[in-house]
């Protein structure tokens, strides 16, 4: 029961649609009946409990700690039915094994097999970025979790698989912003907001308002990232925990600065700040893997150019490139890229584009992300909107045109 996520009544409830499935005829099992087997007043259940019991576990009773009996009528069913379940005019039960193991009903166990694959997916996303083959693999992992879906479960693992699917589905959308291709992300993303309610899940919702602010980001609309970021901060899972409730703060003071509104920026990472030194060690989602002090400092970074605050933003670009793991390396590159734009807004011409080479480096030789490719962009613009005639904006020109080709 622990294993499918039943209470007593639940069970039930389960047993009694079983045997209208294999009778034709509604059940009778009741919680008083669930009580009697669970504390052991009833070590050997009648021929009727024992099928339902054999429908919903997938396995026989003997498994289960009971003993069967010899013979397990069954109330008159459609022939069909009859061949299925019935082994001779006595009505044993030992047809229906084979029909229960295809049927058997999913638990726990099977979630937590299903997830393993986000955990691959995450560590490609940091590694290499956006692209395709990241794609493809999330949206096998949501199909593998609807299929679960089709199978019996309880309302506990249901609301766990709902919340598998939205977390695979999201990945998906996020590999698409990443790689630049929007509205395909927005359309993964109206499918994970859909699994993300039915999950009941407070972490996944941050998780799909969190992509959600990111792709209005990615397209500029800067008020509906900020409502999005403003969703996540009023969630439930940021009211319970300061981990998800900086999560929201941050995107929020990325939305204020890009709207030109630097206190409230400045407000909003300071509040970011403060929550997530307040957030206690425990275990959470494996999307929350890439947000640490580290990608905190990052965004910081972000705020404070889009702030003009160049200085700040480079020291924050240098304090998360401190605490980024080296095999964060699209991570690492795009705190490459900040730093490398803060040091060409404060002037320091030949750093900067030293600074920005670094992240053709970083990435070994792999396509970058779409985002990272609009990011080099901007720094490719702006320094040949202050300096055009350097030597070094001369050989950065020259190094663009190699990496790019």
């Amino acid at each position: 029961m622990d294993e499918l996520g039943l209470t007593q009544e639940e069970l039930a409830g389960r047993m009694n649609a079983a045997l209208a499935e294999i009778t034709g005829r509604p059940g009778d099992v009741s919680a008083r009946t669930i009580r009697n087997l669970l504390n052991g007043t009833s070590r050997r259940p009648i021929g009727r409990t024992c099928a339902a019991l054999e429908r919903v576990f997938g396995c026989p009773v003997e498994h289960l700690g009971f003993s069967a009996p010899r013979t397990m009528p069954h109330p008159q069913e459609d022939p069909v039915r009859r061949r299925t379940f019935i082994a001779s005019a006595t009505g044993t039960a030992a047809a229906t094994v084979p029909l229960v193991a295809q049927r058997r009903a999913v638990g726990m166990a099977d979630v937590a097999r299903a997830a393993a694959g986000l955990h691959a997916l995450v560590t490609t996303d940091q590694r290499q970025g956006g692209h395709t083959g990241l794609e493809k693999a999330a949206l096998k992992g949501r199909d593998s979790v609807l299929e679960l879906q089709r199978r019996n479960a309880g309302e506990r693992v249901r609301r766990a698989l709902y919340a598998l699917a939205a977390d695979y589905t999201d990945a998906a959308a996020w590999s698409c912003i990443d790689a630049r291709d929007l509205d395909q992300a927005q359309r993964y993303l109206n499918e994970a907001t859909t699994y993300a309610g039915l999950s009941q899940d407070g972490p996944t919702e941050v998780s799909v308002w969190v992509s959600m602010a990111s792709l209005a980001a990615q397209r500029h609309d800067w008020h509906e990232a900020l409502a999005a970021a403003q969703a996540a901060q009023a969630s439930q899972a940021a009211r319970r925990d300061p981990f998800f409730d900086s999560l929201g703060r941050i995107r929020a003071a990325l939305a204020y600065a890009a709207l030109g509104d630097s206190r409230g920026a400045l407000r909003s990472l300071g509040s970011a700040q403060d929550a997530l030194a307040k957030a206690p060690e425990r275990e959470r989602p494996q999307w929350t893997a890439f947000y640490s002090q580290a990608e905190l400092d990052h965004l910081g970074a972000i705020v404070n150019n889009r702030s003009r605050r160049h200085a700040h933003a480079e020291a924050m670009a240098h304090r998360a490139l401190a605490r980024i793991p080296p095999g964060f390396r699209r991570n690492r590159s795009l705190a490459t890229a900040q730093l490398a734009l803060a040091q060409l807004h404060q002037g320091d011409v030949e750093q900067a584009t030293a600074t920005a080479a670094g992240v053709f480096t970083i990435m070994d030789g792999d396509p970058l992300p779409g985002r990272l490719r609009i990011l080099i962009g901007d720094f490719h613009r702006d320094l040949f909107a202050l300096a055009p005639s350097t030597a070094c904006a001369r050989d950065w020109a020259d190094r663009m045109r190699t990496e790019w080709s």
